[in-house]
């Protein structure tokens, strides 16, 4: 089911813990809300599935109001399934019982009841577990017998905060595979709470990134990558360097900025402009070596990292305070020259 968010605010004191949100998260699709600790993400899931109240604007959900100006449809009448970051399973009952809870108060029959329990537990792979305690299993059975609840009732949205949050990193990569594996499986619409961006990246049709409160951008993941609306988001997704530039032509999305006496040519928003600009260059954007027909510059090594199949390096270039972002395949040392071309970039809309 669709969710839609109609400028949406929510306040607690003195705090703006959510600010004019509007967003529409489409029919089984599979959504992500990104944004460093404390930007209201949980505050944003917690009024969707009726555990807050909004202190203005409107949700729908399937197209059905559930909260708005004098409406507040509790969470049981939502039909909304929520994996908290605890995956809140009751310790002394059963796998089968845990899942089997929420529909316990249903008017199924105790056969449909039994059907629809055996069903869940057999998509998320833990039939063979129904008989154990939520302390016998690791995070990563844990996760799956929450999310096996949210099957059994028949959730047509599923929310999830945080979800890999409490898993070990070796696990996290694996459970990916199993979150996207599930959301192909059930169709569900999927609402997805994080700050982990490699998550976001990773699962996401479309991503939404919030800040202190307040929507900086929605999009598919490569548009927020390679067009971010602005510096926040430029600088909180994936790796980049934000430079003085002056823009000289921009039509058709292509633009022509000039560094210092180098020109690059680079991606731009629409309507055109030209002027003073930010120009976003991220490690893709940068030929290591003299190939290339661009103008060959020097930068110059502050320290490398090894990432596994190559080396990460900030660079300075003369003039510039903000380092480069490199992607070397040999490990460099600080103090070294290494010659490089400029070979993309983004051009800062106008309003960032």
């Amino acid at each position: 089911m669709s969710v839609s968010l109609r400028s949406l605010a929510k306040r607690f004191g003195a705090l703006a813990a959510i600010s004019d949100i509007s967003l529409k998260v489409e029919d089984g699709s599979f959504f992500a809300i990104l944004g460093p600790s404390g930007c209201g993400k949980s505050t944003l899931l917690r009024l969707i599935a009726g555990l807050e109240t909004p202190d203005a604007g409107e949700i729908d959900i399937g197209g059905t109001p559930v909260a708005g100006p004098r409406l507040h449809v509790p969470p049981e009448a939502r039909n909304v399934g929520v994996v908290f970051q605890s995956y809140a399973l009751w310790p002394h009952m059963s796998v089968h019982d845990n899942v089997a809870f929420p529909v316990e108060g249903t008017a199924l029959s105790a056969g449909e009841r039994r059907a629809r329990v055996a069903s869940a537990l057999a998509t998320v792979g833990l039939s063979d577990l129904a008989a154990r305690k939520p302390a016998s299993l690791s995070g990563g059975q844990r996760q799956r017998v929450a999310l096996a609840r949210c099957l059994a009732q028949a959730a047509g949205t599923i929310l999830m905060d945080e979800p890999l949050a409490n898993l070990d990193p070796h696990l996290r990569q694996s459970m990916e595979e199993e979150l996207a594996a599930f959301h192909a499986k059930t169709g569900a619409t999927t609402l997805y709470i994080t700050h982990d961006q490699r998550e976001a990246m990773a699962l996401a049709d479309r991503i939404a990134i919030l800040w202190e409160g307040q929507l900086l951008q929605a999009g598919s993941p490569e548009t927020v990558y390679r067009r971010p609306a602005g510096e926040k988001v430029a600088r909180f997704i994936g790796r980049s360097a934000l430079l003085d530039a002056h823009v000289e032509a921009c039509d058709g999305g292509r633009a022509l900025a000039r560094i210092g006496a180098t020109t690059v040519e680079a991606s731009c928003d629409t309507p055109a402009r030209t002027g003073a600009a930010r120009l976003m260059l991220r490690p893709e954007d940068i030929r290591i070596g003299t190939q290339g027909t661009g103008e060959t510059l020097d930068a110059r090594i502050v320290h490398t990292s090894y990432r596994g199949g190559f080396w990460e390096a900030t660079a300075t270039l003369e003039g510039h305070v903000e380092p480069l972002v490199l992607h070397l395949p040999r490990p460099a040392a600080p103090g070294e020259l290494v010659p490089l071309t400029l070979a993309g970039g983004w051009v800062l809309p106008e309003t960032a």
